[in-house]
This record gives structure tokens, sequence and C-alpha cells, in this order.
């Protein structure tokens, strides 16, 4: 929760101006925010692996969460430009390299993901796998990252099946799409990141109705 401390100047005085500059003289919400009142930003990434240090972001779909409410307005989905080849993961997320060819250049993909998070909170089902590629993909663009404060789904599932109980939660039950038919959601085409951040907005509305709309955010994290 450091983050969330300090004031603006202290997040940003290090920065050189530009997009994660911008970003860090944002105000974040306080960790006191009850979610009905909280802003968040539900990103999904796709990439050629699974591995920040080794693999490639491809795309970055996300959807703003204001409070109970998913104002499609702020959607936004973008393709990177940059990796050689897509290779065995177009299997999975279905892009080719013709579009990668036509794809938008990290920096101004990174700078409009920002924009988007600006005031926000990232909310994402397994966040460490946003978090690693895109702070790599920052200090891969400007040479420097910022941390990126997060509330994760896979995490507040795993508090709801527990209860906080000692009892692991079933077998493959923290999946995105498993998670979601606990709840009686409808099933997406997986892995195409918009609809993946949408999917993600959905299920964390529903979690959130079952903890409480008052819950603050030091206890979403």
């Amino acid at each position: 929760m450091a983050l969330f401390r300090k004031s603006p100047q202290q997040r940003s005085h290090r920065l050189p101006e530009g997009p994660l500059r911008d970003w860090a003289e944002t105000p974040l919400p306080a960790p006191s925010t009850p979610a009905r009142e909280l802003r968040l930003l539900a990103v999904d990434v796709e990439t050629t692996g699974l591995d920040p240090k080794t693999d490639r972001l491809l795309s970055i779909g996300w959807v703003p969460v204001d409070g109970n409410a998913i104002p499609l307005r702020g959607a936004g989905h973008v393709v990177l430009r940059g990796a050689t080849e897509v290779g065995q993961s177009a299997t999975i997320h279905r892009i080719t390299d013709d579009q990668l060819a036509a794809g938008m250049e990290p920096a101004q993909a990174l700078t409009q993901l920002l924009q988007a998070l600006r005031g926000r909170v990232l909310l994402a089902h397994h966040a460490v796998m946003e978090t690693g590629f895109l702070e790599g993909a920052m200090k891969q663009v400007w040479g420097n990252s910022v941390s990126l404060p997060t509330v994760d789904t896979m995490q507040l599932q795993y508090r709801l099946l527990t209860k906080g109980f000692d009892d692991e939660p079933p077998p493959g039950s923290l999946r995105l799409w498993a998670a979601r038919d606990q709840y009686g959601l409808p099933r997406y085409r997986a892995h195409e990141a918009l609809t993946d951040a949408l999917a993600c907005a959905e299920l964390y509305l529903a979690q959130v109705s079952e903890i409480g709309w008052e819950t603050p955010l030091k206890k979403l994290r």
C-alpha cells in the first residue's frame, strides 16, 4: 500500500516529463475509498508467452469501472507493433503477423493506456501477469516504469472461496471463466484482450456485490 500513501510529487519527482510523470502526478483513490465510489480500469494483455523477461506484449484491452457501473465509452484496445512474429501463441489469441505489422508503436499504445489509467487502480485477473508485462514494456520504451497498484479478481475469488479457512479451492476454480461460471455470468470468446478485460470487470462487480459495496479499497487489495 506504500504507493497510495505517497503524494503525487513524491511519486513523480524522479520521472522525466511525459506519460509516466503525467500518470504519477494524478492522485490515486485513497485506501479508505469504498467500492461504491472506486474508479478502476480493468486491463488484460495478450502476449507471446508467460514470461515478461523473454516474451513480448502483443495487445492491451481495457474497460473502466466506476463504482458499480462499466461505462463502455471508455473502453480501448490496441495491438502493438514490434514483435517479429507471433509464433505458437497465435493459436491462443489469434493475433496474426499482419495485425502486428499494422499495429501501434509501443510508446503510443502505452501512452493511451496510461491516460486511461490516470486516477484509477488497475483491475485484472492474476494481475501480476499484466503488471509484469506492462511495467517491463514501459522500461523498454522509456527507460523507466511505475509500480501500478492493483485489485486482483483472482485473489478476491480465492478469499471468497476459502472464507478464511485453510481449505484450498478446487483445482481450476480460480480461473477467470470458472469464477464467472460460479456467478452465472455468460461465456465469451477467451483470449481477446478487450473481451477478457470486460469479463474481468463483470466478475469484479459480482464479487463486490457479495463482499459489500462499502468495503474500502485497502480490503480489496
